[in-house]
């Protein structure tokens, strides 16, 4: 089983080094990292020297724990890969709220297990139903909810707003 540093690594390395785009709306970048996220967990210094050790402590901080990775990781390390990976890049809440709408959905019609709140929020609520649902049903169909869910945001965002077709491609790429 992979551990959480290497996941977050993986994450890292799809993500590259220092990047400042005009057009992403997160700003300057590094490790994935942006620079009002880092500002906010107090790193001070240039984000092009922000290192991979600091943007693995400030993941775990920001996004690990937030959405009960450890948990997570205990029931599925697929289903927490794609989890974290989508807390990172779309928010917290939106990767909870999303994982949240597939249990829901799945659970046909509450005879699995019943539907919770969609809070955005993975407590032990969550991680009980997503335990739930792994005991009587596959783990790549909720990734694959999950995915449609997400690939679903990003075009609706790229239509929005026409600067984000730049990013689309590698999204679905990389993240669906």
């Amino acid at each position: 089983m992979l551990s959480k540093k290497t996941i977050l690594r993986k994450i890292i390395d799809i993500e590259g080094g220092f990047v400042d785009d005009p057009s992403d709306s997160g700003g300057a970048t590094n490790h994935g990292i942006t620079e009002r996220v880092a500002r906010e967990y107090g790193y001070t210094g240039s984000m092009c020297k922000l290192s991979v050790e600091l943007a693995i402590e400030i993941y775990t901080d920001k996004y690990w724990d937030k959405i009960n990775g450890d948990s997570l990781l205990a029931l599925s390390q697929k289903i927490t890969v794609e989890i974290i990976d989508a807390a990172i890049n779309m928010g917290v809440y939106r990767a909870g709220e999303m994982l949240q709408r597939s249990l829901n959905v799945l659970n046909d019609r509450g005879t699995l297990y019943e539907d919770i709140d969609v809070d955005g929020i993975i407590g032990n609520v969550t991680v009980n139903a997503l335990r739930n649902y792994l005991n009587v049903r596959h783990e790549d169909v909720i990734i694959k909810a999950f995915n449609s869910l997400q690939g679903a945001f990003y075009i609706a965002l790229a239509e929005r707003r026409e600067k984000d077709e730049r990013f689309l491609y590698g999204w679905l790429k990389n993240r669906v």
